[in-house]
């Protein structure tokens, strides 16, 4: 499976940031990239870097958000079925009264496999997710795409290693995480350490795709990467560059791991599985 990863900024312009996705995923195919991965909130400002009724934005926020399927996911739809490729978007979702982080899985005929909500919502300082967001409601789907088993943890998602593990206990091959991510948000070299872990102990592929660009509150890092299932990282694009990443994965390494081997195989959960629903 060859992926790409699509690092760029985004403007206040959302259709221009729109076609300049759309001309990405065109240039990824034209690459040989078979499943192609968006950062989080791609094609628009990261709303969530100032409070929901600070109404910088909109009066009220979720007016912002779209409909899926809508005009995004249709526009990409349809390159997924002319291109013969995979995506993985992500987009703030409007769902009646409530609104969701949420990144739809296309397949290669154009198909919308699923959504994926992001489940955890966080608050702190340039990050209140929780004005925007609601809870994800879907679980932890695994998608049968032409190429592979793909899953998707969304940003926050990606620090609880019980949702990981889900995804790994129903099939994933490779987890996409689309971030939006800033600049000396963490010490240096701990987003990469995080998922070199998660890949090593599930036997799985991961890859982040991060955002770049200056905005009102935040500037986003970009630093994309994708981790083998022996926990090596395989490929990194650079700091704030609009960049495609690309990666070519050895699907046959995923069953070979040592977690898919060993870890996996020697699990207990008839004696700790009861400690993960405690309450703190």
């Amino acid at each position: 499976m060859k992926i790409a990863l699509v690092q760029q900024h985004a403007g206040a312009n959302k259709a221009n940031n729109l076609e300049r996705g759309l001309t990405a995923v065109r240039a990824a195919a034209q690459a040989g990239s078979q499943v192609i991965c968006f950062a989080e909130l791609a094609f628009e400002p990261f709303y969530p870097q100032l409070p929901a009724n600070a109404q910088d934005w909109a009066e009220n926020v979720r007016d912002l958000a779209e409909s899926i399927p809508g005009p995004t996911t249709d526009c990409f739809r349809a390159l997924a079925a002319e291109l013969d490729v995979v995506i993985v978007l992500n987009l703030y979702e409007r769902d009646g009264e409530q609104a969701f982080d949420t990144s739809p899985v296309i397949d290669a005929d154009g198909s919308l496999l699923g959504c994926t909500r992001m489940v955890h919502i966080t608050d702190y300082e340039a990050f209140h997710e929780s004005g925007y967001y609601d809870p994800g409601d879907r679980g932890a789907p695994v998608y049968e795409t032409h190429f592979g088993k793909i899953a998707v943890a969304i940003c926050y998602d990606r620090h609880y290693p019980e949702y990981m593990r889900a995804l790994t206990l129903a099939g994933a091959e490779v987890i996409f995480v689309p971030q939006a991510g800033a600049l000396g948000e963490w010490p240096d070299g701990l987003y990469e350490a995080e998922l070199q872990v998660t890949a090593f102990q599930n036997g799985v592929f991961t890859a982040l795709c991060n955002r770049v660009g200056e905005e009102q509150k935040l500037t986003f890092a970009g630093e994309s990467f994708v981790c083998s299932p022996s926990g090596r990282v395989i490929a990194r694009a650079g700091t704030g560059t609009d960049e495609i990443l690309y990666a070519d994965l050895n699907l046959q390494e995923v069953s070979e791991s040592h977690a898919q081997q060993l870890f996996l195989r020697d699990r207990r959960p008839e004696l700790y599985g009861s400690w993960l629903s405690v309450e703190y």
